[in-house]
């Protein structure tokens, strides 16, 4: 799957070519498990089993996902430790996306790695490009991660956010498109 990724990152990925098709099949395999995950109650235990079948990784015993996640693609993701990831969230995952140690995800917030393209002639075509959330991270409610973006160590996204650029360390970002509002000072 790494490979798939690579051969993604920076390029435009058009409607109809054989590349499109392998994404479409991986996706397809994904959406069985995804449905199955979400549709009875698991323990910790078959949750993190499911999430290292989806991820096609070892997922570390410390993560915990709320129930119902979302995922297009999922061969792209990839956990670190410590994580908390609340309900309804959604990692549109084609891109990569790299959540590190100790991050937590709130409610409805959404990762999204792929863009349609601008050409009106090739819309439905796709580019991606990989988010990454750094260590200690806070991903308020409903927030969107846009594709390419950053976030970086102990910074929060506040809770509707919208964030298109990377974010920096330790600061806090809010509103749409995302704009810092002040720095993390420890105590």
């Amino acid at each position: 799957m790494i490979d798939l990724q690579k051969r993604l990152i920076d390029k435009e990925v058009l409607q109809g070519s054989l590349l499109l098709d392998e994404i479409h099949q991986v996706k397809q395999n994904n959406e069985q498990l995804i449905m199955e995950l979400n549709t009875n109650y698991h323990s910790k235990k078959e949750v993190i089993k499911y999430l290292s079948e989806i991820t096609g990784k070892q997922v570390d015993s410390t993560v915990e996902v709320s129930l119902p996640f979302y995922s297009d693609f999922g061969k792209h993701i990839t956990f670190g430790k410590n994580i908390f990831i609340n309900l309804n969230v959604t990692f549109v995952d084609l891109g990569g996306i790299t959540i590190e140690d100790n991050v937590l995800i709130g409610p409805g917030a959404r990762l999204v790695t792929v863009n349609h393209l601008i050409s009106p002639k090739k819309r439905r075509g796709l580019r991606v490009a990989p988010i990454c959330v750094k260590e200690n991270a806070w991903i308020g409610a409903n927030a969107t991660i846009l594709s390419g973006v950053t976030i970086g160590e102990n910074a929060i996204v506040a809770a509707d956010s919208t964030v298109t650029k990377d974010v920096p360390a330790n600061v806090i970002v809010a509103g749409s498109p995302a704009k810092q509002i002040r720095k993390i000072i420890e105590e």
